[in-house]
C-alpha cells in the first residue's frame, strides 16, 4: 500500500509550513498497517495524516 495524493499533499504543506517557522522535520514514517503517514516535527510535534487525508496534531 502507497501513500493517497492527498495525504501527500498535506505531508507537503506540513514539511514547508514547519520549515517556515524554522522547525527541523525529525522523522518521517509511512505505516503501512495503518496506511498513516507520521511526521514528528521538533521534539514535541506529532502529526498524524490519514488515509482520508484528516489531520491529528499532538
Amino acid at each position: 500500500m502507497e501513500p493517497t495524493i492527498e495525504q501527500l499533499k498535506a505531508f507537503f504543506d506540513f514539511c514547508v509550513r514547519a520549515s517556515n517557522l524554522f522547525r527541523d522535520v525529525a522523522l518521517v514514517r509511512f505505516e503501512k498497517r495503518t496506511s498513516q503517514i507520521v511526521i514528528l516535527i521538533g521534539e514535541t510535534i506529532q502529526v498524524e495524516i490519514l488515509s482520508n487525508w484528516d489531520n491529528i496534531i499532538r
